[in-house]
């Protein structure tokens, strides 16, 4: 890499040197707080494409051929794969300065390997208590892989904010974390972020977290996960599939960069797993209405068949 007074020389091009300090000063305070937020990523443009994609998912239970959000818990509506619905999305996932930042604090293998979001429903439950993100193999892995995810919110969010305890990253090996543990730090430790839509920030996923409660209003946002795919998940994410590879719309993928080409996986089939099928038996009533949807479409085809043949009888009188 070569240095200039004003500029830096990359292979990608060159970057005012302002734009490297601004990376650096971000990322410094990534590594010592273990969360920062960052200044605005998107125009309004931008925004607005992606919450009126976002919201279109949220219309509906995705069923059957009707598409919409998945519901696995009662609190929240889940929308995987978020970078199938805008171009904002993507634009997101590869911004420059958020590539720069990830490249000096997970170095240059680091990929995104999940990217969904969450519309959060009111509540006064601490349903999404504290915790650090398990996602590695703790049983053959000694040290804590570095992980970050990026959030980003979707809706104003006044209550119910993200919640994070500066400095806890990278000091054990993530779990659940009980309410009496966060206790014993100092308050002026826990850092909520509340902010307009378009507010984002990005966090060491070993710090311990939660979703804030109570929960007054919907809260829509989308979280990217970016870590090394090469090293070893724990056993649940492999039997859930839960880091496999991105799932992308062609048409968002233009101008891309050897870089972006990398972190968006391309040809990487790591964690890729052929003929994958989830081993999970589906509920009573997924199995009633698909049943009853047999129902329907075997009436719908005899209504069709009698209406033919009685207007080949009639046509023919």
């Amino acid at each position: 890499m070569i240095r200039t007074k004003d500029y830096e020389q990359t292979s990608e091009g060159t970057r005012p040197a302002a734009e490297q300090s601004t990376a650096a000063r971000l990322c410094a305070e990534l590594e010592t707080e273990g969360i920062v937020v960052l200044p605005s990523l998107l125009t309004d443009e931008q925004l607005r494409g992606m919450q009126q994609a976002f919201a279109t998912k949220l219309r509906r239970l995705r069923w059957n051929n009707f598409d919409g959000y998945q519901k696995t818990e009662l609190y929240r509506h889940m929308v995987e794969d978020v970078l199938l619905l805008d171009q904002g999305f993507v634009d997101l996932a590869i911004h420059p300065l958020l590539k720069q930042i990830l490249n000096l604090y997970l170095g240059d293998t680091y990929e995104l390997t999940e990217a969904k979001g969450w519309k959060s429903l009111p509540t006064k439950r601490d349903f999404h208590g504290w915790h650090g993100d398990a996602w590695y193999d703790q049983k053959t892995i000694q040290d804590i892989p570095r992980e970050v995810k990026l959030a980003f919110y979707l809706t104003d969010v006044r209550s119910g904010a993200f919640n994070y305890v500066r400095r806890s990253q990278r000091r054990q090996h993530p779990r659940p974390v009980r309410n009496p543990e966060v206790e014993n730090f100092p308050a002026s430790q826990i850092l909520e972020v509340a902010g307009r839509a378009g507010s984002a920030f990005l966090f060491d996923t070993s710090g311990i977290h939660r979703q804030g409660v109570p929960m007054l209003e919907p809260r829509r946002a989308v979280f990217y996960n970016y870590h090394d795919p090469s090293v070893a998940l724990q056993k649940e994410d492999v039997d859930y599939y839960r880091y496999h590879p991105l799932l992308l719309n062609a048409a968002f993928l233009g101008d891309l960069t050897a870089e972006d080409h990398r972190i968006l996986g391309f040809g990487n089939k790591k964690n890729f797993i052929p003929a994958f099928e989830r081993i999970i038996s589906p509920p009573a009533l997924h199995n009633f209405f698909g049943a009853a949807l047999n129902v329907q479409l075997r009436v719908s085809n005899l209504r069709e068949r009698i209406v033919a043949k009685l207007r080949h009888v009639f046509g023919q009188s």
